[in-house]
């Protein structure tokens, strides 16, 4: 046991000991995330009513929505 954690000490160490190799693509995903809020962004400018609809139509199908005036209906 004392012996696979002195491996896993020494791995560790020479990971470290070479740098940031492994840091990843942030740019990458700078641009993704920016490109899907612009994404959004331009959807909900065209669908605003139809989306508003759904989601509203959802909260009163779970009963978020407790006043009838809100979700369309006379008898709730």
């Amino acid at each position: 046991m004392l012996e696979v954690l002195r491996r896993m000490a020494g791995v560790m160490r020479d990971r470290v000991a070479r740098g940031g190799d492994d840091r990843g693509d942030v740019p990458g995903w700078v641009l993704i995330t920016l490109m899907t809020a612009v994404i959004v962004a331009a959807l909900w400018t065209f669908a605003e009513g139809a989306l508003t609809g759904i989601l509203e139509d959802a909260l009163c199908t779970i009963g978020v929505r407790d006043s009838a005036a809100s979700c369309g209906s006379a008898s709730a």
